[in-house]
């Protein structure tokens, strides 16, 4: 069932059912680049919480007990069925978050494969024998942790939830994921291909409601075995705290502020051009956003010109208008943000070179912004934008650009750019970031791990390492009978 808006009827999955909710509480779900209301999302009652929870435990019995080529198999048709319903899922997308509507089916392809990696990797979750005395085996297996309750924003409504259940369903784990209120029919169109597929009920259990009701009654329970968690730094501290109060492990990917140091040696064209594309993509809403251009002064002019140049070719717009390279924010809240940045470092001495506004259209639309003589106490250096603003700084020292780039609590993702290839041994060693891409501003991959150190989480997502957090070691000594 779709609404007037061609957008689908949003609803709960419950113990293998759709359903609506206990109460029929719902919240308006709007497509921001109209500003107009396209669905309602049910909000879940505790009531409802505690059936998913029940769900996920008889779920993972069930799950874990599934010979791992049949729990391959039903992964790798659920990937197979989002492959080929990736154009409408990415339609679904755009209409709830506002990506472009290419960016969006490309999204909900590459997540497919998020799945097929992960799939075949739990083939791989090896144990081993460890030689030990006569007559004693030793040995150490590798078991799903048991349900996992996860928690996923909407700057990525088909990557954030699989990376989760991906993850989760691969080790073996059942699990109850809270999916984001704003883009909410994407999760339910990701959940709908498992289901499709032939998962059994319970595995798989999707919710959505008042966060911080949710997070408190998911982690308190004790079905509950792992928290898993994407979003924001004091969010992701509240929820690990909750988490640790009753011993449960989790796995926290939260935000950051992503350095980009251009070195003297760099070609500052290829470098801007690089960096503008990343800045843009999804309007600047990626926890790994290059957000903090530390550029050699001897290549600053050239660098600033290249990058304003690309700024002023993207193309903002509907994301479903052929043509159209940016959308809008995802929501008024990231807007009214934007406007307080850019004004408070114009108001400490930055200067706007494009952008910097509203665009004056319905929908949550800001212009690609590019700001110099951005000084050190403006907000904007020190706190993520998640959005399309690019502060540019000079630095003669690249010591002192370590020193800038390191400063904050954060250390989520950073760049550089250089020739040499002492210099980038040099980045490689000091900056400090769970990811680092060099003379590129490459994004998350499936076969390589990605998470944060510092203030931005702990764990990894992608790469042999995904399975870590959903997988408990368990070592065994058995005296064989004489």
């Amino acid at each position: 069932m779709t609404t007037d808006h061609g957008y689908p009827a949003v609803r709960l999955h419950i113990a293998g059912e759709w359903c609506q909710g206990g109460t029929g509480r719902t919240a308006p779900i709007v497509n921001p680049a109209t500003e107009e209301v396209i669905g309602e999302v049910p909000l879940a009652t505790p009531a409802d919480l505690d059936r998913a929870l029940d769900a996920a435990a008889a779920g993972f019995e069930v799950w874990r007990a599934t010979p791992v080529a049949e729990r391959t198999a039903i992964l790798h048709a659920a990937a197979g069925l989002l492959t080929e319903r990736a154009a409408e899922v990415g339609r679904i997308m755009t209409l709830e978050q506002g990506k472009p509507l290419g960016e969006a089916t490309a999204e909900a392809r590459r997540v497919a494969d998020t799945l097929r990696w992960h799939a075949d990797d739990a083939r791989r979750a090896y144990g081993r024998v460890i030689p030990s005395a006569p007559g004693t085996l030793l040995t150490v297996r590798r078991e799903p942790v048991g349900p996992v309750a996860a928690f996923v924003p909407w700057n990525f409504p088909a990557g954030g939830p699989m990376r989760k259940i991906s993850a989760a369903l691969s080790a073996g784990c059942s699990i109850v994921i809270k999916a984001s209120e704003e883009t909410p029919a994407t999760a339910m169109e990701l959940v709908r291909c498992f289901v499709d597929a032939g998962l059994p009920a319970g595995v798989l259990n999707l919710v959505f409601g008042e966060p911080a009701e949710v997070s408190a009654h998911l982690i308190a329970s004790p079905l509950v075995r792992l928290v898993a968690f994407t979003g924001s730094v004091p969010v992701g501290k509240l929820l690990a705290a909750r988490a640790g109060e009753v011993m449960k492990p989790s796995l926290m990917e939260l935000g950051g502020h992503a350095p980009v140091i251009v070195c003297a040696d760099a070609d500052p064209v290829r470098a801007a051009r690089g960096a503008a594309r990343a800045k843009f993509a999804n309007a600047g809403q990626v926890c790994t956003s290059p957000s903090r251009f530390l550029v050699h002064e001897s290549l600053v002019e050239e660098f600033t010109a290249t990058f304003v140049k690309a700024a002023e070719a993207v193309v903002v717009g509907d994301g479903l208008e052929p043509g159209t390279t940016m959308g809008p924010l995802a929501n008024e809240r990231r807007l009214t943000a934007l406007e307080r940045l850019t004004a408070d470092a114009v108001a400490k001495g930055a200067k706007v070179l494009t952008g910097g506004e509203r665009l004056d259209r319905p929908g949550y639309f800001f212009a690609p912004t590019v700001l110099t003589d951005v000084p050190e106490d403006a907000d904007l250096m020190s706190e993520e934008p998640f959005g399309p603003i690019a502060p540019i700084v000079p630095f003669t020292d690249l010591d002192a650009a370590l020193a800038v780039a390191n400063a904050l609590p954060y250390g989520l993702a950073a760049y550089g750019f250089t020739d040499s290839a002492a210099t980038a041994e040099k980045l490689v060693d000091r900056l400090e970031a769970g990811i680092l891409s060099l003379n590129h501003c490459g994004g998350s991959v499936h076969e390589a791990p990605s998470g944060g150190v510092k203030d931005s989480g702990y764990g990894r997502e992608g790469g042999p390492e995904a399975l870590d957090a959903y997988l408990v070691t368990k070592r065994v000594s058995h005296l064989l009978a004489p």
